[in-house]
């Protein structure tokens, strides 16, 4: 037992343990096993077409009968100023003449769709029983859709306002994520790469302002952080890091290698990739670009401008890869002997510290 059921309950799962939905890394294998160990397997859907997340949803069910979780973004539909996209260029350009890649595009993709009509009919024929969101929560009419499906709603916050805003708007539990996350920062509205709060802090703050269950992320990386989560006050934890090292992630071997190396100061914070703020790997592009801020085009469709610099240079020049501070604590491993090995390092450290 834990010594908060309820998200347990929630989710129908046995650990309240969700494999962050990291998309591009994570796989049906991957989220089928942590399923079958207990825990929350989970999906990233982001841009994906409705047929790919039917087939993988289904690659899932194939996996398991158990719960799991797909996750969508929630996208403004901005549109890039001229002015951003002409500055943006200019800017980019010396990197586009090093690289051997012309000029940078002049037009850009539409705004990315986001959780659209489509989408929601996807979710209500798959019926996973958990969606989650980054960036937000759907409108209303979604929201009461999939309730009346029976499916469990979460969303990510950065800052006890936002914690508010997502239980306001019929969420059933909240990620509270921290500043030492990878991956993109799950802000309601973009915010600058220094502009977080870290888990520590932000976790009993947004416990304390909401009365769903919370769910901690970032920075953790052990059954030690699992520990420290409840003791602040969360029902459970969300961990992506942890699982890229594992052999059912899509995990490119070379950047596997990178985490074995992995240090506390590996990454940053940038939105110099994408528009938005990310913890990433450090590399030039990103440290270049950040000592110099100016307005980029904004999330997804920044990934035009940087796509090409992104694909042409080396990881130590221009990566984009996606991990907290953590890193350094993650253990190869299959996902469910990682999920094993969580819940006793966790139960271990809770008794030792209710004997003292």
């Amino acid at each position: 037992m834990w010594p908060d059921q309820r998200l347990c309950d929630l989710f129908r799962v046995e650990h309240p343990i969700i494999q962050a939905p990291m998309m591009g890394s994570c796989t049906p294998e991957l989220a089928g096993a942590v399923s079958n160990a207990g825990g929350l397997g989970s999906l990233g859907c982001g841009e994906k077409p409705a047929t790919t997340i039917r087939a993988e949803a289904a690659a899932i069910r194939a996996r398991t009968n158990r719960s799991f979780n797909l996750n969508f973004f929630i996208i403004q539909q901005e549109k890039t100023d001229p002015r951003v996209l002409e500055a943006a260029r200019k800017r980019l350009q010396p990197w586009y003449d090093d690289l051997g890649l012309g000029d940078p595009p002049s037009e850009l993709p539409p705004p990315g769709r986001g959780f659209d009509e489509e989408r929601l009919e996807v979710v209500l024929s798959v019926r996973p029983r958990v969606v989650s969101f980054h960036f937000g929560h759907p409108e209303a009419s979604h929201v009461e859709a999939m309730k009346a499906a029976g499916i469990v709603l979460v969303s990510s916050a950065t800052s006890v306002a936002e914690a508010r805003v997502l239980e306001a708007a019929g969420m059933d539990a909240v990620i509270a994520q921290g500043w030492e996350a990878g991956g993109h920062r799950g802000s309601h509205k973009p915010t600058a790469p220094g502009d977080g709060v870290g888990t520590m802090a932000l976790v009993p703050q947004i416990v304390d302002a909401v009365s769903v269950p919370v769910i901690a992320a970032g920075g953790i990386g052990d059954g030690r952080g699992i520990a420290a989560a409840m003791a602040l006050g969360a029902s459970g934890v969300q961990m992506g890091t942890a699982f890229l090292s594992c052999p059912e992630a899509a995990t490119e071997p070379a950047r596997r290698e990178r985490l074995r190396q992995a240090t506390d100061r590996d990454t940053m914070v940038t939105d110099a990739f994408s528009g938005r703020s990310a913890r990433a790997m450090r590399s030039r592009y990103a440290e270049e670009m950040e000592r110099a801020r100016e307005a980029l085009p904004p999330f997804p469709q920044m990934y035009a401008l940087s796509g090409p610099i992104r694909n042409a240079a080396g990881d130590s020049e221009a990566s984009f890869f996606l991990y907290g501070q953590a890193a350094a604590l993650s253990k190869e491993m299959a996902a469910g002997d990682l999920v094993a090995r969580l819940v006793k390092e966790a139960r271990e450290v809770m008794g030792y510290l209710s004997r003292r």
